[in-house]
């Protein structure tokens, strides 16, 4: 990365030789297929085992396959089918209809995202289930309607329980996924017994398993035990192979302690959660097993799940789950009062053999451990917590902070008081911004606060004042101003005036960003009864959407992106505001507290010269050409601007009370500033106005500074590292902790933007000014700024300027992992890497002294020459040995350059440094992570070493550089995969090993053996076991399961010794299977996941997310493709395959355009941009051949006068000699060399056409990964007579910005034990739960944060499944403005929350805000993603049955009609989701009185419903009832008819067309997104108990004779 070292040595040689020239020139799903299915169940307590009810699964039926199922996502069922393990009866809440494993998938995706993407972290924060603040991401990857796949009942092993309707004897089968019960009062207090299992889950998953008959374990996504040991003993999991199998296997496993030693001291931490055979955004941990009943292996690793820190106990907090009680069971029975209407298809969901029921998947990011077996005995199995982590999180730590809420009372100068609810944490300084943000005081900002005549410091939080109590009162008391106060108040004022006006969020400045939520909600929240307005919006909405959101039209028009509000007029108090040419107060002015002159133009032509002092601001005599600040009439001294002005001028007091009116109807979550800049790619064109604050600030050199104090500037490092040496041993402590290191990064975040911004402009004077430009470093601001070439040849071995460019990322994944671990005692640098104007910079804190020494005196750690000369120091190896667990990196020895043997824990390339401050830093952390030997940069591999996996997908393949390096989401999926056979091993080689000690005991001997000797014998082969078993998985130790990487077996220079050849061998063929698994396991899992739409991508960004989320890079693009061609149902991939090649071209094209752009000069940037856009996407051939700002230059010369010499033209520089087809056979070389990908198309054109491309999508695509800004207008692509885009289209170019995220760790941690209460059925503890995480997300990042965002989301769905819709939506509104505020307002998770947000809308009665939100979502989604796309069909479902409810039956048959050919193609015409949509159409027509049309359609409904579940199955019941009903409808009205012909008299009775009824309209909606709430009664669930203890009985005796 701009490896700062060799920075450091270049800028010092060229200080010491400034003429030497420089040296070097350029720098798991219910849906996946049986093989990986895995699922799990809560576990439960140990004295609840006789209560867990098992059967063998039935018979396989054919029309239980995936495609048949709808999408429940919350499903609460008493027709439990299969078999499945109860917790208890009453009401069970089965949720998500989507992954086979998605129960153990959605933890490990949503902390996945923590190592997926570069902003978020990893590890040990990762272990804390550090994803969830990326949760909101993947969540926009998952549709809401999914299918589950059926598994083979002979080859999956899963608890299994077939539940019986009342009534009937027919079994039910539900989707296969983990129960959640409100569980009856006495279960409940039988779970009571043990208070540790209410977080615990039974880590069983299945898996199916064809011709293995052991148990598989999968390692824990994340060590979340210090000391935790588990044995090898039979599992509370149920099989066909019961009680006696696992007593059995209890005694000659456990008896000789079978097991590895896996306290986090032998094992690592899974760096992303990521389970095998699972989507990495849900992965659970699991224990898969094996039905082989021969086998004799039944048992599975048992472990309990504690929530303590798992590496470093003195850097991590502990959440007590012994503190957290959710097992109230007056809590329990109140939760079974929800009153959902049942669903009308409940049993479409129902129909699998193996049943495990999964929570919704927003509550699937549980952390669950897997620990591995250990020495333990089964009594140590418990939980046990590190005696060094003495810090525990209650709840009533997190109750406590929300109880500190009290109300003051603010008494303003001058004004009414008025009371305002404030928290006890909440700062002086922070209740002062609060107040300058308040409708009363806003035009106040220097004051102080003060309580009973005493001033409150700043810096103090307000429950530590003294005296303060509930309805106290606090005195604003004005200050006397400075100039920085003076010209901070007149920021303030000027932000007032300018609060209402979008400038700043399409120009990205100040942290602003579009919201337009409540374009869509405005107005509909003044009605008061809920019936009413149902009742008058049936009349009076207009449901007619425009012309672009129906389906089949091809338009897709820009301008409604970013509407504009009709009642919103932009309101202008002043014409002039700006600073006065008097400018600075002469001396004697000084003297009489003269700050600073204003010049003010009034809305009624009125000039002022206003006098800022000390005491306030007055008007002064001065005018344009005369200084006399003497006071001017009238003579009032007003202590605020506001105020004076208000005096003054009549027209300004109308309108600033009208602004502020306006400003204070805005959603707080509107006004408040994001932590980090959000850039749109898309923006109205505005007009530029007059304003003397902007242009101060831009002539200023205070950039990244304290904006109001010139020449003071901040120390990053410090203020960084010493907020990681802040204490962390309390609550108070941590959250005080994580918040300064949030705050201080998000500072650290926008000074290196616009510090990289600057540089590139050239506003920054270079380090080493004579260097060729492209190896200049830079000092601003106390920060380092390098550029991402090649310094020095430094990378030329690794690839020369594209591994300079790659290596900025590589550092930064590796400085999120460092900085996740969090060990005590080491640090790294703040880094953010800024791409602007397709050029890297890499922004870094200084390491202190780092400039005033050599590189030989730097480096204590490492080596700065590719192993030439190496050093280690044993302060950092003690350091770095305690990462290189959660990271796992092998401690391994290297040569230097005297072939003496060199000690590392890290990558060679990782250099350490002691600064001048004492502090240990590393940095160069390209090589945290290891090699993927896929991709190589020069062919030095054997064939013969290479995998026959890697050789049938063509690899390896030659890369641009050497740092292609694997994903930690693969790692944890590999390590998983093979600790599942490490597992089977070990448990059949130990049976194997005990039978045979058995069949030897019963043989006659000659002579006793000693009890010792025999005991002696069994352990000696118990180590041989586990010894063979590690060896063959690869395992670093030989007495314990521990696989690790090293990173420097491939690196170029490295040398080993001859001992350890051997050993780097095994770690090189290491390597080489992890590269094989990615090929044969990981990217056909990621298609499962499309096809199964447990993953459903939308754009390149949640498309890169499916991929990072199973550990897939993106550069095996091409692999998918070709892998996708030979997808039996690739015809259900359309939309994947469509998305994967946009990404390929538009990467492709973004390689190229770096390059392009980079020769450009400053004066011809918009016109270069315009016209390579016009080469990419315009359908014309011919361009505009000159500049609009081309000019003249007149120059007199003695010999001759001219008219004027032209310029030379812009457009006659190389850039504008592209040609569309040179471009596109650029982009078909590239796209063949990068991702090994052909595109056999000649032109754009072709491909747009063959592969159903937008080239609206594309532009979208291209901008954002860019940072290009274009014009928000009307693009006219298919215009074969004239260029697309013009110069003026090309508004402006943003940084493109990747940077370390923080989060709150015990946030993080409530979050997950309220996602296991919610597993549980827990509902109101996991609200509680997740409200306490939400207090202390917001109180360390703030309300606008992707972790608050997905609380919000998770509590809206909470309350929308209690039936408070109320609390639902006002949960939902402020997720979807945060959406909009951090992701952008056309991000796929906006969309999702658009979804959301209209049906809890329609469930609270506001009809048609429901609909223009889904007309929304609708219109977005076209725009992301086009019609042709699953999204599409949920939301067609959705928009159909809402306006089926308004009776629109016109336009509600449109999308119905289109919701059911989408359903049809991504589903299969025979799948249950097919059959509703037949269904919700005939019901349409039924209203409308179209009863043929009714019938036509019911009955392709019934055929599948017969032929998939049966003619006993409810749903076909139902179905022939409603056929029935229909067609004695349709007979009476032929007859009517027939009467009405012959003119027969006759009595006809009149028809009865169906009207639709609101709980039936939300019954519908509800189960098309997921949601289906049905009651199991304690009675019913007795005698279910009773009849499955008795088959398993049966099972056992059968078992027994076998």
């Amino acid at each position: 990365m701009g490896n700062i070292v060799q920075c450091c040595h270049s800028l010092s040689k060229y200080f010491k030789c400034k003429d030497a020239p420089a040296p070097g020139e350029a720098e798991r799903s219910p849906l996946l297929s049986s093989e990986e299915s895995e699922c799990e169940s809560p576990s439960m307590p140990d004295d609840l085992e006789d209560d867990l009810l098992t059967i063998s699964p039935g018979g396989k039926y054919p029309h239980l396959e995936p495609e048949h199922f709808l999408f429940p996502d919350i499903i609460l069922s008493s027709n439990l089918g299969g078999d499945v393990t109860l917790v208890e009866p009453m009401v069970c809440l089965l949720v998500s209809e989507e992954e086979e494993a998605e129960g153990q998938e959605r933890s490990n995706r949503w902390r996945n995202r923590g190592f997926s993407e570069v902003e978020t972290q990893t590890e040990v924060e990762t272990q804390i289930g550090m994803g969830v603040q990326t949760q909101t991401e993947s969540q926009a990857d998952v549709q809401a309607q999914t299918e589950t796949r059926v598994f083979n009942n002979q080859t999956v092993e899963r608890e299994v329980n077939t539940l019986r309707d009342t009534g009937a004897s027919k079994e039910m089968a539900v989707q296969e996924h983990e129960i959640l019960s409100y569980t009856n009062t006495k279960l409940m207090e039988e779970l009571n017994t043990d208070e540790g299992n209410v977080f615990k889950l039974q880590q069983t998953t299945v898996a199916a398993q064809e011709n293995t008959g052991f148990v598989q374990t999968e390692p824990t996504q994340e060590n979340v035990t210090k000391s935790e040991c588990t044995s090898v003993m039979p599992t509370e999991h149920n099989n066909n192979t019961d009680e006696n199998t696992e007593s059995q296997t209890k005694r000659s496993i456990s008896s000789t302690e079978v097991g590895v030693n896996f306290d986090p001291a032998e094992r690592s931490v899974d760096l992303t959660q990521q389970s095998y055979g699972e989507d990495e955004r849900t992965g659970q941990p699991t224990v898969a097993s094996d039905q082989n009943v021969n086998e004799k292996v039944c048992n599975v690793i048992h472990t309990k799940t504690n929530m303590s820190p798992s590496e470093e106990p003195t850097d991590q907090s502990d959440l007590n789950a012994d503190d957290i009680q959710c097992h109230d069971p007056v809590r329990r029975e109140e939760d079974d009062d929800i009153k959902t209407a049942p669903p009308h298809e409940e049993e479409e969901e129902a129909e699998m053999k193996q049943t495990l029921f999964l929570v919704d998947r927003l509550f699937l990011a549980a952390p669950h451990v897997k620990a591995p077996p250990s020495q333990e005995s089964l009594e140590d199995d418990r939980p046990q917590q590190c005696e060094a982590d003495k810090r525990k999180l209650s709840i009533g730590d997190a109750v406590t902070l929300q109880e500190t809420d009290f109300t003051v009372r603010i008494q303003p100068p001058g004004k009414e008081s008025f009371e305002l609810q404030v928290s006890g944490q909440m700062l002086v300084a922070e209740l002062h911004q609060v107040l300058m943000e308040h409708e009363i005081s806003c035009h106040c900002t220097c004051f102080s606060l003060q309580l009973g005549g005493v001033a409150l410091d700043s810096l103090s939080e307000l429950r530590s004042v003294q005296g303060i109590q509930d309805g106290a009162q606090l005195k604003v008391v004005e200050d006397p101003y400075t100039v920085r106060d003076a010209r901070l108040h007149l920021r303030h004022v000027r932000d007032l005036l300018r609060s209402l006006d979008p400038a700043d969020a399409y120009n990205g400045v100040n942290c602003s960003s579009l919201s337009y939520l409540t374009c869509y909600t405005r107005g509909d929240k003044d009605s008061v009864s809920v019936g009413n307005r149902r009742a008058s919006e049936k009349e009076s909405a207009d449901c007619s959407p425009p012309e672009y959101i129906l389906p089949g039209c091809k338009d897709r028009p820009l301008t409604p992106l970013q509407p504009l509000r009709d009642d919103w007029k932009p309101f202008q108090c002043l014409r002039v505001l700006t600073m006065s040419s008097w400018n600075p107060p002469p001396g004697n002015r000084k003297m009489h507290g003269d700050l600073m002159y204003l010049n003010v133009l009034t809305m009624e032509d009125k000039e002022l010269n206003i006098t800022s002092s000390t005491r306030g601001f007055y008007l002064n005599q001065s005018t344009t050409f005369n200084f006399n600040p003497k006071p001017a009439l009238p003579k009032i001294l007003c202590h605020s601007l506001v105020e004076l002005l208000s005096q003054v001028s009549p027209a300004f007091r109308k309108t600033f009370s009208a602004l502020q009116k306006k400003r204070v109807q805005q959603h707080p979550f509107e006004r408040i500033a994001a932590p980090f800049q959000v850039f749109t790619w898309i923006a109205r064109h505005g007009d530029h106005t007059l304003d003397c604050i902007r242009a101060e600030e831009t002539h200023t050199s205070r950039m990244g500074q304290d904006e109001q104090t010139a020449g003071q500037s901040r120390e990053w490092n410090e203020e960084l590292q010493g907020c990681r040496e802040l204490a962390r041993n309390s609550l108070q402590e941590r959250l005080h902790r994580e918040r300064s290191i949030f705050k201080t990064n998000s500072d650290f975040v926008a000074a290196a933007t616009r510090g990289a911004v600057a540089v590139v402009d050239g506003n920054v004077m270079p380090l080493n000014p004579g260097e060729a430009p492209h190896m200049q470093m830079f000092i601003w601001n106390n920060l380092f700024f390098s550029l991402g070439f090649d310094i020095a040849e430094h990378y030329s071995p690794l690839g020369g300027n594209t591994a300079a460019h790659a290596a900025a990322i590589c550092d930064l994944r590796g400085a999120q992992a460092y900085a996740s671990v969090d060990v005590e005692g080491l640090h790294t640098l703040g880094t953010a890497v800024v791409d602007y104007r397709s050029i890297r910079v890499i922004a870094q804190t200084i390491v202190p002294g780092i400039l005033e020494r050599n590189q030989e005196q730097s480096v204590v750690y490492g080596s700065n020459d590719y192993g030439k000369t190496v050093f280690t120091h044993p302060r950092f190896l003690e350091l770095l040995d305690k990462t290189s667990k959660p990271l796992r990196i092998q401690r391994h020895q290297v040569l230097d350059h005297s072939n003496s043997p060199v000690e590392l824990c890290s990558g060679i390339e990782t250099k350490g440094i002691l600064g001048n401050d004492g502090r240990p830093y590393i940095l160069d952390l390209l090589r945290t992570f290891p090699p993927d030997l896929n991709f190589q940069f020069s062919e030095t591999e054997e064939r013969m070493e290479v995998p026959r996996e890697c050789q049938i997908f063509g690899y390896p393949q030659r890369h641009h550089h050497s740092l292609a390096s694997l994903r930690p989401e693969l790692m944890e999926a590999f390590v998983q995969h093979r600790y599942e056979l490490y597992g089977k091993m070990v448990s059949r080689d130990l049976i194997q090993t005990e039978e045979q000690a058995m069949e030897q005991s019963e043989e006659p001997l000659g002579e006793p053996r000693i009890g010792d000797t025999a005991t002696s014998g069994a352990e000696f082969q118990r180590r041989n076991v586990i010894m063979k078993a590690c060896k063959a998985v690869g395992s670093v130790s030989d007495s314990c399961f521990d696989i690790r990487f090293n990173p420097d077996v491939c690196s170029p220079g490295v040398r080993f010794s001859s001992e350890c050849v051997e050993e780097v061998q095994r770690q090189r063929q290491l390597l080489w299977d992890v590269a094989a698994f990615l090929l044969s396991n990981q990217i056909p899992a990621v298609l499962r996941d499309c096809l199964d739409h447990s993953a459903v991508p939308m754009d390149g960004a949640t498309l890169t997310s499916v991929l990072h989320q199973r550990g897939v890079n993106v550069r095996y693009l091409g692999t998918l493709l070709r892998e996708l061609d030979k997808v039996e149902d690739r015809g259900r991939l359309s939309h994947v395959q469509r998305i994967s090649i946009s990404e390929v071209i538009i990467r492709s094209a973004k390689h190229i355009f770096r390059t392009y752009l980079q020769d450009v000069e400053p004066a011809a940037f918009s016109a270069a941009v315009s016209h390579f856009l016009n080469c990419l996407l315009s359908s014309s051939s011919c361009f505009a051949d000159s500049c609009s700002d081309e000019l003249l230059s007149r120059r007199r010369s003695r010999r001759r006068r001219s008219n004027g010499s032209r310029v030379p033209l812009l457009t006659d520089s190389v850039w504008a000699r592209l040609t569309p087809s040179e471009l596109w056979g650029r982009i078909r070389t590239e796209a063949g060399d990068y991702y090994h990908y052909t595109i056999d198309s000649e032109s754009i054109d072709d491909v747009i056409k063959k592969h159903s491309l937008q080239r609206i999508s594309l532009l979208r695509e291209i901008a954002i990964k860019t940072g290009i800004q274009v014009q928000l207008r009307e693009y006219a692509f298919e215009s074969r007579h004239r260029p697309v885009f013009a110069e003026e289209d090309v508004v402006n170019m943003f940084p493109v910005v990747k940077h370390l995220k923080p989060t709150a760790t015990d946030a993080t941690r409530l979050v997950q034990h309220a996602q296991v209460a919610v597993q549980q059925g827990l509902l109101k503890d996991g609200h509680e739960l997740i409200s306490q995480a939400l207090t202390l997300f917001s109180s360390v990042c703030g309300v606008l944060h992707e972790d608050v965002c997905m609380c919000l989301r998770l509590l809206g769905r909470i309350c929308y499944i209690l039936g408070e819709y109320a609390d639902a939506l006002s949960h939902q509104e402020k997720a979807v403005m945060s959406s909009e505020r951090i992701q952008g307002i056309d991000h796929p998770q906006t969309i999702q929350d658009y979804t959301y947000l209209a049906l809890y809308c329609f469930a609270g009665g506001r009809l048609s805000t429901s609909l223009q939100l889904l007309y929304r979502a609708r219109y977005l989604t076209l725009l992301v993603s086009g019609e042709d796309h699953p999204q599409v069909a949920l939301l067609d479902s959705m928009l159909g049955l809402v306006l089926h409810g308004l009776m629109e039956y016109e336009l509600s048959l449109k999308f119905l009609q289109n919701a059911l050919m989408s359903t049809s193609k991504y589903h299969g015409a025979t799948s249950l989701k097919h059959a509703q949509s037949h269904h919700l159409l005939a019901t349409v027509y039924e209203s409308k009185g179209e009863f043929r049309s009714a019938l036509q359609h019911e009955k392709e409904a019934f055929l599948i419903y017969k032929s998939q579940v049966g003619e006993n199955h409810e749903s076909t019941e139902e179905s022939s009832k409603y056929l029935q009903s229909l067609t004695q409808q349709a007979v009476a009205l032929q007859k009517a008819i027939n009467h009405i012909y012959r003119n027969t008299p006759a009595c006809i009775p009149p028809l009865k067309l169906s009207t639709p009824s609101f709980p039936t309209i939300l019954q519908q909606l509800n189960l098309t997104c997921g949601i289906i709430l049905v009651t199991l009664s304690a009675k019913e669930f007795a005698d279910l108990r009773t009849e499955m203890k008795g088959k398993e009985q049966v099972q056992w005796e059968s078992w027994k004779k076998t």
